[in-house]
């Protein structure tokens, strides 16, 4: 009789844990749930306002500009990624899922975030397909139409997880955590085919990337007046935005990876400065030259004009 008692207290004992467990897990879901809400109803109301910007230029957070998110690889078929760590500044760690981005691609997201910018992000903002092919520098063929829609399609699957820290401190943090979903350059669109209209939705997180100033002011004009097959040049111009300095270097092993270029250094270095002088007849860089740094490593370093971007 004793055993039998005992055995019944154990279950029932048993059952209270289970049963407490459970409850635990039912608040902590539910707390999750509120803070994902909570997330989602402060952020509505956020307008992606960007002193200073003026309607000639166009702006990219820095932490993107300085990565190999977007690319001068060549066009065609691209590799997928899946969790793939990113080239970047040490200060910040950033992964990425979806098919690699190009130059061309980059254009589309930079102008997207432009016309986002006109409205309170999370409100879908509408975009004429033909006006805003001209408004990057593209023709309004059935081609063109097809390439733009592709390209939602890829900035919509794009998807980061962003941690950036200064020193110990997380300043950011955004699709790192089970509480925080990833975040997608392009959170959605829609196309009416009657109007030949896009509805886009941008994130409401993307503000807290731009914050602190911390975004690149790119001269729309003059990236639209690079050279055909000059993607690299496009590129280069973005780095060349996120910093004031006057004088601005880069090891060349770390510029070849975040460029994803495969050939060898080289080939690399002759490209390298074919993008530059392109970008020195714009006038947005003079004095070009490959040196040694300090510790004895290749660098490439270029004063930047003051009327740059």
């Amino acid at each position: 009789m004793t055993l039998h008692m005992d055995a019944s207290i154990d279950g029932a004992q048993d059952n209270r844990r289970d049963s407490m467990a459970r409850l635990r897990q039912t608040a902590a879901y539910a707390a999750e749930r509120l803070a994902a809400k909570r997330e989602a109803d402060t952020a509505l109301p956020v307008q992606l306002f960007l002193p200073g910007l003026e309607d000639f230029m166009r702006a990219m957070p820095n932490h993107i500009a300085r990565s190999s998110l977007f690319a001068p690889v060549a066009r065609g078929r691209k590799p997928l990624h899946k969790d793939a760590l990113l080239v970047s500044r040490g200060d910040a760690i950033i992964s990425f899922s979806g098919e690699q981005l190009d130059e061309s691609q980059a254009d589309v997201w930079m102008q997207a975030m432009h016309e986002a910018s006109k409205a309170p992000l999370g409100v879908p903002v509408t975009i004429n397909r033909r006006s805003f092919l001209k408004a990057i520098g593209r023709h309004t063929g059935s081609s063109e139409y097809d390439w733009l829609h592709r390209t939602m399609k890829a900035l919509s699957f794009a998807m980061l997880s962003i941690e950036v820290r200064n020193g110990e401190r997380v300043k950011l943090q955004i699709g790192t955590t089970p509480r925080s979903r990833v975040l997608h350059l392009i959170d959605g669109f829609d196309l009416d085919p009657e109007t030949d209209e896009y509805m886009l939705r941008i994130d409401p997180r993307w503000h807290g990337m731009y914050g602190n100033r911390e975004w690149a002011m790119v001269d729309w004009a003059k990236r639209m007046q690079i050279g055909s097959g000059q993607d690299m040049a496009k590129a280069l111009q973005r780095l060349i935005a996120t910093s004031n300095d006057a004088t601005q270097r880069f090891e060349l092993s770390w510029l070849k990876a975040k460029l994803g270029y495969m050939s060898p250094m080289r080939k690399f270095k002759k490209s390298l400065m074919g993008a530059m002088l392109e970008l020195e007849r714009l006038e947005i860089v003079a004095g070009t030259r490959i040196e040694l740094s300090k510790r004895g490593k290749e660098q490439i370093s270029w004063n930047k004009l003051n009327h740059a971007g």
